[in-house]
């Protein structure tokens, strides 16, 4: 049992738990979530792209399926999942994913749709494309580090010797143990001419680096409006945001969006635009189409409604409320030469790079130098045995050992001795002695120009540049992504979004509310709950804002056009407000904010007030009137000039006056003045009340009176016997309409 024990470590918990959640978070940060600088690959994909460089995968070979290089990576070198590897190769290979794509990929790969609908790997094939020579090129040239695979059976390369700053060319995303890397796409030409200006001046400021690498540079051809100094502070400290705006243009009266920003897809778009319609948030849209194409990848057709649509207007809508304008984060997190992640700015990514470059190209040129210099020395041993071929010739013929006295007599190397006994005997002819001589001269001029660059840090510089530059040309292009100065989108506020349509609010005695379209509705032939009947109506339009009041004087606001249709029985408003127990609902209103109302109670107390005055952003609503104790709230009275227009004032018992507006006070809030004379008596005992009150205009004004079956229509030459001051007991009407019921204005 001793022995089994020994076996063991004990430690606590709390310390295991410690190690290996460290252990993870470190292989997470270097081994997979985030990009080293020098290469700018995760591992998954440095290994894809080597291990297709293995398979002969190059960009003029023939393609294989995509389920042999991901078997080769995930059997040799990644011993992981082959759907999180295949993943990796397919993004690699998505031109709208990738500025500069490393595999060229034949099937289906995916659509900017759905990044993720590729074919399985047995259905697709892939090989590189030619830009990945960049990575490739120098690869068995001496210039990285092999290390063992996960098993030790073969050997890899820490990294691949990139001629290119690829860290910025296609950037990188990924999410380790608290921390995150998001380094947009960039263009080639650009981030090369930044790197020359650096090696060239290696004091320049960031700012001076910007004046190269102007902003990222996207697969979609969609605007980057952030501001330029935005884009300065987020080159300058490694962190920030960039902004890409859809592009768009007016054909036919339409809209044709023609690019989206990048990682958009088109069907979210049509999505977020649809559900805008359909909620009626987009009354200025009729239709929209999806036109997109082989020659035409994205081409989004919006319809206004009407010529009259300020297209402008509607695409800074959309700009402000789909993907149609898109904000991505920048986090320029990588690991560094030194094996450390670090946010960094652009000219430390850059000036790293560089050093790493500098490094490369060092061990490229050893290696080369090397390898000429093994040659000069093979080649001097030949010519030894031209010089004396006689003598070879006999000692190789007589010798059981030739190799030990070909050494001796010419005091040769064992490699120059192996050399020689290999020669073919037609190598040693004299047009071929010639030839070695050439080739001992051109190499001898090889050697002694890569021993002055590799002592001279300036001729370094420029053989650096040169090749950035041959590279450039090469494989660069010209930028995708325009920089474009644009104001922030704003989205229009909700009663510009609203058609303007006729409506009639319809209010019951239940305190159920509805809206009719239209203003030729017969409020009171429409169906009603059993038990429920009609109360008021007002006629208005969908944009405007509709107060209902109840019998405590508080008012509450809802926009017209949220209220239900009047095909149904509506929606009771104690659902949509919360007025105070046992409250009842009484009267209706609707209008713009500088709409003037006569709003009164039957108690015979009234003010002249705005309706701006009856909006309550609040569900418990405001406290407008001040009501009388088992008092009702009137039909308020429409105003449409306070220094002419007349109130007309009845009361149940047949009563009516009419009176100037001017003699009422404009109030926000409170009771108002009396407005008819009604003896105290019968008003506490409730047997006389004000029936109504109308509102008419001088010299015009027409109203209607109902008592049960009878009405009574008052045209102005009627009205002005009624006339006097306010707070008068008025004129008494005809004997057949002395229990008025309602007034309403008809002139």
């Amino acid at each position: 049992m001793t022995s089994l024990q020994s076996n063991f470590e004990q430690i606590p918990l709390r310390e295991y738990a410690e190690r290996a959640y460290l252990d993870y978070s470190m292989y997470v940060v270097l081994d997979r979530a985030l990009p080293f600088i020098g290469d700018g690959l995760k591992p998954v994909q440095r290994r894809i792209v080597y291990a297709m460089s293995e398979l002969g995968l190059a960009a003029t070979a023939k393609p294989k399926k995509s389920a042999r290089t991901v078997g080769d990576v995930i059997g040799k070198f990644h011993p992981h999942g082959d759907t999180a590897c295949y993943e990796a190769l397919v993004l690699m290979a998505q031109p709208f994913s990738y500025r500069y794509p490393l595999i060229d990929g034949q099937g289906n790969f995916g659509s900017p749709d759905d990044p993720k609908s590729f074919a399985a790997m047995r259905y697709t094939e892939s090989r590189l494309t030619p830009i990945a020579e960049v990575l490739l090129g120098e690869l068995a040239q001496g210039t990285v580090e092999w290390v063992p695979n996960f098993d030790g059976t073969l050997k890899e390369p820490s990294w691949l010797p990139a001629r290119l700053p690829h860290v910025l060319l296609n950037g990188s995303t990924g999410i380790a143990v608290g921390m995150a890397t998001d380094i947009p796409p960039h263009n080639l030409r650009e981030v090369a001419a930044a790197c020359i200006h650096l090696l060239d001046e290696p004091e320049a400021s960031i700012a001076a680096l910007c004046e190269h690498v102007r902003g990222p540079d996207f697969p979609t051809q969609a605007e980057i409006i952030t501001p330029r100094d935005e884009l300065l502070a987020l080159y300058a400290t490694g962190n920030g945001s960039v902004r890409c705006r859809a592009i768009y243009k007016e054909e036919r009266g339409n809209v044709v969006v023609t690019a989206l920003p990048h990682q958009v897809s088109p069907a979210r778009v049509i999505e977020q635009i649809a559900q805008q319609m359909r909620a009626k948030k987009l009354p200025m849209l009729e239709d929209l189409r999806d036109e997109s194409d082989h020659e035409n990848p994205v081409r989004l057709v919006l319809i206004p409604r009407s010529n009259r649509v300020d297209a402008n207007a509607m695409m800074q809508h959309l700009f402000a409320t789909t993907d149609l304008e898109k904000s991505y984060r920048v986090n320029l997190n990588v690991i560094g030469l030194d094996g450390r992640p670090q946010v960094k700015t652009l000219k430390q990514i850059l000036e790293e790079w560089l050093r790493f470059r500098a490094s490369t190209v060092t061990r490229r040129l050893q290696f080369r130098l090397e390898k000429v210099e093994r040659r000069l020395h093979l080649l001097e041993g030949l010519r030894i045995a031209f010089l004396n071929l006689d003598e070879v010739i006999r000692i190789v013929r007589t010798e059981d050992e030739p190799k030990p006295v070909l050494i001796k007599r010419f005091k040769l190397s064992d490699e120059q001795a192996d050399y020689i006994l290999e020669t073919r005997l037609r190598q040693l002819a004299r047009l071929e002695e010639m030839k070695l001589n050439a080739e001992r001269d051109e190499l001898e001029e090889e050697r002694a120009k890569i021993e002055v660059t590799l002592k001279s840090k300036q001729r370094l510089k420029t053989l650096i540049k040169q090749e950035l530059k041959a590279d450039a040309d090469k494989y660069g292009d010209a930028r995708r992504s325009p920089l474009v100065t644009r104001a922030a989108a704003q989205a229009l506020n909700e009663s510009e979004l609203v058609v303007s349509e006729p409506v009639t609010i319809v209010l019951s005695q239940k305190g159920w509310a509805r809206a009719a379209k239209g203003h030729d509705v017969d409020a009171r032939e429409l169906s009603y709950r059993e038990g429920d009947a009609f109360l008021a109506a007002v006629r208005g339009r969908s944009a405007q804002q509709v107060a209902f009041m109840d019998n405590t004087g508080r008012s509450y606001s809802t926009p017209a056009h949220t209220l239900p249709s009047a095909r149904g029985n509506g929606e009771p408003l104690t659902g949509r407000f919360t007025p105070p127990p046992g409250a009842r609902f009484d009267a209706v209103a609707i209008g713009d904010s500088d709409t003037r109302l006569a709003l009164a109670t039957d108690t015979g107390y009234g003010f002249v007030t705005r309706f701006e005055a009856l909006l309550a952003n609040k569900k418990a609503g405001k406290q407008v009137m001040n009501v009388d104790d088992g008092a009702r709230v009137l039909a308020p009275a429409y105003v449409n000039d306070p220094a002419r227009d007349r109130i007309v004032v009845v009361s149940t018992e047949g009563h009516l006056l009419m009176f100037s507006v001017a003699d009422l006070p404009e109030l926000e809030r409170g009771r108002g003045n009396k407005l008819i004379e009604i003896p105290k008596a019968k008003l506490q005992s409730g047997e006389e009340r004000v029936a109504g009150i109308a509102c008419v205009s001088e010299g015009s004004g027409e109203v209607t009176l109902y008592a049960g079956a009878r009405k009574l229509i008052l045209k102005w030459s009627d009205l002005v016997e009624y006339g006097g001051s306010r707070a008068q007991r008025g004129g008494l009407l005809p004997r057949g309409l002395r229990h008025v019921e309602r007034i309403e204005t008809t002139g």
